[in-house]
């Protein structure tokens, strides 16, 4: 079907460029559960049976694993975002939902998992749960296909449709490459403990970025 107005391409296009969220935001995100281990660690270092800086240690490979989860768009334990879309005024429309970029290989219905999709109604200043019924999950396209807008969304509410979403742990967590990019970076945190160096660094062939740049998405 033929869009004229373009103001609403975005939802009724199979084109996601642009996206048509306004915004997200990380709801729940998993800060206790250590990846790398304390032995994969002090191996790492030469920190063998010094276990005075062990809680330090384990401050950094969490600083770590947040920073290469944020790197390439994986969760290598479950994260939970709600992301908020506008109203466009196609009511009684199926409309597609993007969400935002996730690595290549959690694109899959294992990977991500749609919690709720919830609209702001003119009657109510909470949010409406839509039935499970009414959406499905797209993981060839990374959306949410919404089979139909309910008509009552309210009008002065900025963003009235809300999906909320897990993207759950992705299975190349386990690959020892992302892991020695993960070490690779410890180990540059370790020692380096401040923001500022005297002398000029520049990072090697085969740095963390590279190590980790076959596993970003790929944004059109």
């Amino acid at each position: 079907m033929a869009v004229e107005n373009q103001t609403l391409a975005p939802f009724y296009s199979d084109q996601r460029n642009p996206y048509n969220y306004s915004k997200f935001e990380q709801v729940d995100r998993d800060v206790a559960t250590p990846w790398l281990t304390l032995e994969e660690i002090t191996q790492q270092l030469n920190l063998f049976d010094d276990e005075s800086q062990d809680t330090y240690l384990k401050s950094l490979e969490l600083a770590t694993r947040m920073a290469i989860e944020d790197f390439i768009g994986a969760a290598i334990y479950p994260t939970t975002y709600k992301v908020y879309y506008p109203n466009f005024g196609l009511y009684n429309t199926a409309v597609f939902l993007d969400l935002p970029e996730v690595a290549v290989t959690a694109y899959n219905s294992v990977g991500v998992s749609i919690d709720a999709v919830e609209f702001y109604s003119t009657s109510n200043t909470v949010p409406v749960l839509i039935a499970a019924t009414n959406y499905s999950y797209d993981p060839t396209g990374n959306r949410v296909i919404l089979n139909t807008i309910p008509n009552t969304l309210n009008q002065t509410v900025a963003n009235p449709i809300v999906v909320t979403y897990t993207q759950n742990s992705a299975f190349i967590s386990t690959y020892p490459v992302i892991k020695q990019a993960a070490l690779m970076l410890l180990t540059h945190l370790y020692n380096n403990r401040s923001n500022t160096s005297d002398t000029m660094l520049r990072e090697i062939p085969f740095g963390v970025a590279a190590l980790l740049r076959p596993y970003k998405p790929l944004v059109m």
